[in-house]
């Protein structure tokens, strides 16, 4: 059967249920079950393959009670990243790389119910007057909206799946992102408090390296995440309060932004607060509270290097209090922030941890850093493949203070 007789098929049965079956009144087993001999009686004597068949008989159901299309590319596990770029240009990430799939919507109209539906079900809404929105999927993933005029391709939906799977530092050393020996100093500095910043460009992993950090948390503290849309998987901790962010409705109220919530936290008696990512004006108020007695706190941030990171957090404290001087600024990050853990994603579109630095204090006008481990390339790297390790640098770690606070070993 070829893709317009299959189209057509799918479209005839979803007219007939439409006006035939008693939609409201009936289970969603019991609609499987008629959809199911509806796409027998309907194929008849025609050559069908039975994986055929049954993609049918999901876009149908899926078009009435579920994502239509988007249902079959969700259930793929080894799909991780969803971009549509209106209803005929659909594309995936699959182990790495970028695919355009043979497959799209059978109009923008059904594009946009679809879209409607995902965003209805956190309790969101996106329209013409409210055209962008960052929403997620009932199992977590992340999922951002932009719809026309502002999307000049059509309705733009992109989703970064979420593992079903918390993230582990061991699932790191298994993927060579770091080593067990880099790992057990990781977790020291984490339940020493340390503050800790993850940075990278999109796709390296910080979400997944911050899920990661945070089971080493001690599972009898505090915790307070903050987010735009709610995605870190933290376990083993009780006391935890998870807070997500929420846009104006359509009258251009009611918005609750990382700021409000971070304020709010701070009358939370909150042991850490960890923030998903810092993009703006926040960053000036996770900083405050990693210097106002709450230390171990962890963020991201996108940055192309460490040093970049910190270029970043400048112009992020800018944007929340234009009049601060850039030497405030600076002052504030040197003594907020201890450890900065810099991610890329390298040519073979592998996810290595590239950098652990530290950061030592403010000197000369500037942020004094002190690298502790850096990725070095070996000799079995190639142009299709990175093969290499963090190496510990010959700097000695400086600020072993809350180490020693700790009762930890301070050899680092």
């Amino acid at each position: 059967m070829t893709f317009e007789q299959e189209q057509q098929l799918i479209g005839e049965i979803k007219t007939y249920i439409a006006e035939n079956l008693p939609l409201s009144k009936m289970s969603d087993d019991d609609l499987n079950e008629k959809v199911e001999l509806l796409v027998a009686e309907k194929i008849g004597g025609l050559y069908c393959p039975i994986d055929q068949r049954v993609s049918i008989a999901e876009q149908i159901f899926s078009s009435i009670r579920g994502f239509g299309l988007l249902d079959s590319i969700l259930k793929d596990d080894t799909i991780t990243e969803v971009m549509i770029n209106g209803p005929e240009n659909i594309f995936i990430e699959q182990n790495g790389r970028l695919f355009k799939l043979d497959k799209q919507f059978e109009s923008q109209r059904r594009l946009e119910d679809v879209i409607q539906r995902i965003v209805g079900l956190a309790g969101r809404e996106v329209n013409q007057a409210n055209p962008i929105c960052d929403t997620r999927l009932p199992d977590g993933s992340r999922v951002n909206v932009v719809l026309p005029p502002i999307a000049l391709c059509g309705p733009t939906l992109t989703i970064r799946k979420f593992s079903k799977t918390p993230m582990t530092i061991e699932k790191l050393i298994e993927y060579g992102s770091i080593t067990q020996e880099i790992a057990d100093k990781l977790e020291l500095l984490v339940r020493a408090k340390y503050n800790i910043f993850i940075s990278g460009g999109t796709g390296s992993g910080k979400t997944t390296f911050l899920n990661a950090l945070s089971n080493y948390i001690p599972h009898d503290e505090r915790v307070i995440t903050i987010e735009d849309s709610a995605e870190l998987q933290i376990k083993r901790i009780d006391n935890l309060v998870s807070l997500e962010t929420r846009n104006a409705n359509a009258a251009g109220v009611g918005q609750i932004t990382i700021r409000d919530l971070i304020k709010s936290s701070l009358r939370m008696r909150p042991e850490r607060i960890i923030v998903g990512e810092c993009r703006g004006g926040e960053a000036l108020d996770m900083l405050q509270a990693m210097n106002t007695g709450h230390d171990g706190s962890l963020s991201t941030g996108h940055a192309n290097s460490t040093e970049d990171m910190l270029s970043r957090l400048e112009t992020m404290v800018l944007q929340g209090s234009v009049g601060l001087p850039l030497e405030a600024i600076r002052q504030q990050i040197a003594s907020a922030v201890d450890i900065i853990i810099h991610l890329s994603r390298l040519r073979d579109r592998s996810r290595k941890t590239m950098e652990i630095t530290e950061v030592v204090g403010y000197e000369n006008g500037r942020v004094v850093l002190n690298p502790l481990y850096k990725f070095e390339e070996d000799e079995n790297s190639t142009l299709e493949k990175v093969s290499g390790s963090l190496k510990r640098t010959n700097n000695p770690m400086q600020n072993i203070f809350k180490l020693q606070l700790a009762g930890f070993r301070t050899d680092f």
